[in-house]
């Protein structure tokens, strides 16, 4: 008999609760946590953790552009922004730089507070 695991049930309860605005910002949260976590697995030498977290960061990435509204004029910015972090990214892991791990970092950090700013706004 299979567990089960509290934190896992939780978690995909608040992501099939969530509304559309609120799963965005957990993709950017994740996306900041993968990044976080690929730079640690850098700077320690664990090459293999490093790729598989930047990989995660990518497909977030990834997510993220899929979902936007070509009708939308930003969308087109938007979408020049994560394909140059994508490529940051892959660089960023093929070259061992962490300095381009911290350019997206600031870039998705940047993006997110936006994003909860514009929640914010959106409730008022």
């Amino acid at each position: 008999m299979a567990t089960i695991n509290p934190y896992q049930t939780y978690q995909q309860n608040s992501v099939m609760t969530a509304s559309s605005e609120e799963l965005t910002l957990m993709l950017y949260n994740g996306c900041l946590k993968f990044i976080k976590l690929a730079k640690k697995a850098m700077l320690d030498k664990q090459f293999e953790e490093k790729n598989k977290n930047l990989l995660k960061a990518q497909a977030i990435i990834q997510e993220l552009r899929s979902t936007l509204n070509p009708d939308i004029a930003l969308s087109k910015e938007l979408e020049q922004l994560y394909e140059y972090q994508n490529n940051s990214l892959m660089e960023a892991n093929m070259k061992n730089d962490a300095a381009a791990l911290d350019a997206v970092l600031a870039d998705v950090t940047e993006l997110r507070n936006t994003w909860k700013q514009a929640m914010a706004l959106a409730k008022q």
